[in-house]
């Protein structure tokens, strides 16, 4: 019991007296996920894309052969992304170019910081934007372009639209997964949130109780993100009911048309009900 009052008393004390960085952490730490995040996004819609324009051999050779490569490098780029841990793309990226060009070209921590959770993020949405593209029904498409759309308006109008509906749990998900991942930043010296408690814990000694501290930041940071993101849902879900918009004066609003089946069923069913009463 000591022990935790020890702790207790460690906690409130670290808190009272670095309150205000570790503020500033949870603030690099959200704005790096988030604008991470949205920035991958987009570059996953791009390759999304890319990856499902559709051509056949009657096609001439050109738009195949470039298709072709288009479609080799973002899997490699997805492959390459996907395949290896975010905290070795960051050293490679913050360390190899100024060796590979003599330190000609020097990156600043930020900037390397915002690209490499950026385009991290874009190899995973990359794939779940294929995914669902994929998953939309053919028959949206094939109904698209018997009236007359082309591919470009086919992708604005009809497929996108209802995709990013269906990826919104993913991109969501890899919003929460952000504001985690980030703290590998601190390897090439991005101060966030998990680099503010390294500073905290070497300068007082006090590694556990500052832990603490994080990890109850983490998991309030995560756990408001993910009641704001089903908010969010629920919003694009739109209202469970709704009337039909209609111009015409003869057809019949929702809430207004009884299905003469439904009449049948219960005339019988009452029928029979009074048929039992009277055998009774």
């Amino acid at each position: 019991m000591d022990k935790f009052t020890t702790l207790y008393a460690d906690i409130v004390k670290i808190w009272g007296e670095f309150s205000s960085q570790y503020l500033s952490g949870i603030v690099s730490t959200l704005s790096l996920a988030f604008v991470a995040t949205a920035i991958g996004c987009i570059i996953g819609l791009v390759c999304g894309i890319l990856q499902t324009i559709p051509y056949t051999k009657n096609d001439n050779i050109f738009k195949r052969g470039f298709l072709w490569i288009i479609r080799g490098i973002v899997r490699i780029y997805v492959e390459v992304f996907r395949g290896t841990p975010m905290v070795l793309q960051a050293m490679f990226i913050y360390f190899a170019i100024p060796y590979f060009t003599n330190n000609m070209v020097n990156l600043d921590v930020i900037p390397t910081a915002y690209l490499v959770v950026s385009i991290n993020t874009g190899a995973y949405m990359a794939e779940t934007v294929r995914g669902g593209i994929l998953s939309i029904d053919p028959g949206q498409t094939e109904g698209a372009k018997a009236i007359g759309m082309n591919h470009l308006k086919t992708m604005l109008y009809v497929i996108l639209p209802q995709t990013i509906k269906n990826i919104i749990p993913q991109i969501g998900n890899n919003f929460i997964i952000n504001i985690k991942d980030t703290s590998v930043m601190f390897i090439i010296g991005y101060t966030e949130l998990f680099t503010t408690h390294k500073a905290i814990a070497g300068a007082k000694y006090v590694y556990f109780p500052s832990a603490a501290i994080t990890m109850v930041l983490y998991l309030a940071l995560t756990v408001i993100s993910s009641i704001l993101l089903r908010w969010w849902e629920d919003l694009m879900d739109g209202p469970d009911n709704f009337d039909v918009a209609t111009t015409d004066t003869l057809a019949l609003t929702s809430g207004t048309y009884n299905y003469r089946g439904d009449k049948k069923k219960k005339r019988t069913e009452k029928q029979k009900a009074e048929k039992e009463a009277e055998n009774e």
